[in-house]
């Protein structure tokens, strides 16, 4: 439990700390993100006040949790796992991919940013590479990071097929970093609903290490490797996000970006995969996945019936064209995301429990 203290600690701190630099960074080279405004065929909110704020901000957060990941492996002098690894290689390659789509949008002040089929090979060449990775490097219990059998509290019995297992890792990664993208879209929207994702894998993951099957075989021990470096890289992350919320709530002095959205997306699913509770998912990332049926409903609605089904799409958009305050809007979907991770955390201390 220090261990994680200590890392989501310096995260925290590089966050704090580094966040406003990057602001003064991007602000001073004009490095901001264009705006969508309405025009007679299309309506958007009014987010002219949101106009020259930095984007980017992601990198902040990727920075610091490789910080607090690399120092208190330092500080305490405890060698990495494949499973830390595996989750900052899928958070940096996304988080990538993202920098590349956040490029287009301010330096050639394209809104739309990447296109949407160069966007999803750039995802699916990370998910696949984390995909196939994740099922070497075998620990002393041979036990690999993630495991092909689908997994919802632990593992079940349907293993998949090598292919199968690729495409299933890519599905996972995929939707909950578009979900991710989705949700940004309200100043500290989807930084405070994934600070709360981070938290619940922390608890998961402590869990997991305290009833690991490699202190002693029960019925109820989870075979989960490397649990507790899991743990520093949940806390690292929730420190991390935490710490860029502080200047990305309301009124945001920077946006996270793709760079942002993408990194955290990818952390959320990774994680997901390596604790073995893939098909929990739903609940931990329930604002995300909320949202992204929203979008989903008003496209399907829209090309079937030539009717919508909200005002605009994501969720959060139609509320603002309700006429809902932002503030207001954040806090009470952050409330629903709280409620799913808090319905996720009793299903899987009630399976403990049974077990």
């Amino acid at each position: 439990m220090r261990l994680v203290v200590i890392a989501g600690t310096i995260a925290t701190i590089v966050s704090l700390i580094g966040t406003p630099i990057l602001i003064r960074i991007l602000a001073r080279h004009g490095y901001a993100q264009a705006i969508r405004v309405s025009s007679e065929g299309e309506q958007y909110p009014d987010h002219e006040s949101k106009r020259g704020t930095p984007s980017m901000g992601g990198v902040a957060i990727i920075v610091a949790v490789l910080a607090g990941y690399l120092i208190t492996h330092l500080l305490t002098w405890r060698p990495v796992t494949p499973s830390g690894l595996l989750v900052l290689f899928l958070m940096v390659g996304l988080g990538l991919v993202g920098m590349a789509d956040d490029y287009l949008k301010i330096f050639k002040q394209r809104s739309t940013g990447l296109r949407a089929r160069t966007k999803l090979i750039g995802q699916a060449v990370v998910a696949f590479a984390f995909a196939w990775l994740s099922v070497q490097f075998p620990n002393a219990e041979g036990l690999t990071p993630a495991s092909m059998a689908v997994s919802f509290l632990r593992d079940t019995s349907i293993v998949l097929p090598m292919g199968l297992f690729l495409l299933w890792v890519w599905f996972l990664i995929t939707a909950t970093t578009n979900g991710v993208n989705l949700t940004d879209g309200l100043d500290g929207l989807a930084t405070g609903a994934a600070v709360l994702s981070f938290l619940a894998y922390v608890l998961i993951s402590i869990w997991q290490y305290g009833q690991n099957c490699a202190f002693e075989q029960t019925s109820f021990c989870y075979e989960t490797a490397y649990p507790l470096d899991l743990a520093l890289i949940s806390a690292c992350a929730a420190g991390a996000t935490f710490g860029f919320l502080w200047w990305n709530t309301a009124p945001a002095r920077i946006f996270m970006g793709d760079t942002g959205s993408l990194a955290l997306g990818g952390t959320i699913a990774g994680l997901a995969i390596l604790t073995r509770t893939e098909l929990l998912l739903p609940l931990t990332a329930g604002l995300f996945l909320i949202t992204t049926l929203s979008v989903i409903a008003q496209v399907g609605s829209f090309k079937l019936t030539g009717r919508r089904i909200f005002r605009m799409a994501p969720l959060h958009h139609h509320f603002e064209m309700l006429g809902w305050p932002e503030i207001q809007i954040v806090v009470r979907f952050w409330i629903i995301q709280g409620l799913c991770i808090g319905a996720g955390l009793a299903l899987f201390y009630a399976e403990w429990v049974r077990a």
